[in-house]
């Protein structure tokens, strides 16, 4: 299927757009758009290591002065920064180059559904966890977590619904406001996160509030106004509503047995673990959102159940009803490492399969030679 996407965002149009047509042009020929996009999200990944090993349980930032080195604020801006400049730039550099692939698409796609956690991820660790003066409770970084990742999925089950990508304004505005923060926090330190800036609302509280109202009030109602669009233009890929709905499926099982785990949990496992807790989470839903995007491009049917949903239900079943006991952190650490270990395996698979499909390299643009 032809790969369509339709920007609208103002930012991204008038300021953005101008600046990604200079870089882009200081890009040799020769460079792979996949090896951008890997760049960007290995960079993004680099920095969400770096900031965990300053902050592991999202504390560092709640005393005064901040525990992680004001270096590492910068260099999570110019990480974030980069990394969106070439998420932004890899699909410009591939037409200039003739070697748009559904691959590609792909794998821009596949990363972000990734990266997109992982982003949220180390924000946390500017504004810290609740101490009971400030910061933000694990709960909240939780629900916070979740709203991002359904605004990602709505854009994606929308394409499966209409064909065409309708790039969210959420993106771009939260990659300038990412940058800015960790700016902003180098420069006067993470005291700023700690006051009050209005109302007696802190900047944390009105990003919350913002988001929120983001989602609810313009991503989503977007997302089902582009979908009654296509269905009254006779343009909607799958005909029932049945097909329609199905992709939702996974994603809301996962969210519900996530959210059993977190409020369930004897010993509070999300207060304990909060790190590996909501990185388990965004591998899981890059993984479901993986399975809805291949589905999308290949024209086939997702399956209903997510075969992840099965060994998830019994750690959840088994840790809430306290057959776990004192385990539940290690079976955290256990079933974490799991899911990572086979989204990557899934990943490496999928390109493996695709560029033998297209018969091209991956991260090269020479020609595969026909065995």
């Amino acid at each position: 299927s032809q790969y369509s996407a339709v920007d609208t965002n103002p930012l991204s149009v008038y300021i953005m757009q101008p600046i990604w047509n200079k870089i882009i042009k200081i890009v040799p020929l020769w460079i792979a758009p996949n090896l951008l996009t890997f760049s960007g999200f290995v960079m993004i990944l680099f920095n969400y290591f770096l900031i965990s090993f300053y902050d592991w349980d999202y504390t560092a930032s709640g005393s005064s002065p901040g525990l992680v080195p004001t270096w590492v604020w910068l260099f999570s801006a110019f990480t974030t920064f980069c990394a969106y400049a070439l998420d932004s730039i890899d699909g410009k550099h591939a037409r200039r180059t003739q070697s748009s692939t559904p691959l590609g698409e792909l794998f821009d796609h596949g990363l972000d559904s990734w990266a997109t956690s992982i982003f949220v991820l180390s924000f946390f660790s500017v504004c810290s966890r609740d101490n009971g003066k400030t910061g933000v409770s694990v709960y909240t970084m939780y629900i916070y977590l979740s709203i991002v990742l359904f605004n990602f999925m709505c854009s994606h089950w929308e394409k499966y619904n209409t064909g065409v990508l309708f790039l969210p304004w959420g993106y771009d505005i939260s990659q300038v406001v990412l940058i800015a923060a960790y700016l902003l926090t180098s420069a006067v330190g993470v005291e700023v996160w700690q006051k009050p800036l209005l109302l007696g609302y802190y900047i944390t509280d009105i990003l919350v509030i913002l988001l929120i109202g983001f989602s609810l009030f313009l991503s989503f109602p977007q997302t089902l106004y582009n979908i009654h669009r296509a269905h009254l233009k006779k343009t909607l890929k799958n005909d029932s509503l049945y097909e329609g709905l199905l992709p939702l499926v996974s994603p809301l099982l996962l969210f519900v047995l996530l959210t059993v785990w977190v409020v369930l949990s004897p010993s509070n496992i999300l207060a304990k673990q909060p790190r590996l807790f909501l990185w388990m989470v965004g591998v899981a839903f890059s993984n479901v959102i993986c399975r809805v995007i291949i589905c999308q491009m290949s024209g086939t049917r997702p399956e209903l159940f997510h075969w992840f949903l099965f060994p998830l239900a019994l750690v959840v079943y088994a840790a809430i009803s306290g057959l776990l006991g004192w385990m539940e952190e290690a079976v955290l650490a256990v079933f974490t490492a799991l899911v990572t270990a086979a989204h990557l395996h899934y990943g490496v698979c999928v390109g493996k399969q695709l560029s033998e499909h297209l018969n091209i390299y991956i991260f090269s643009l020479k020609k595969r030679v026909q065995e």
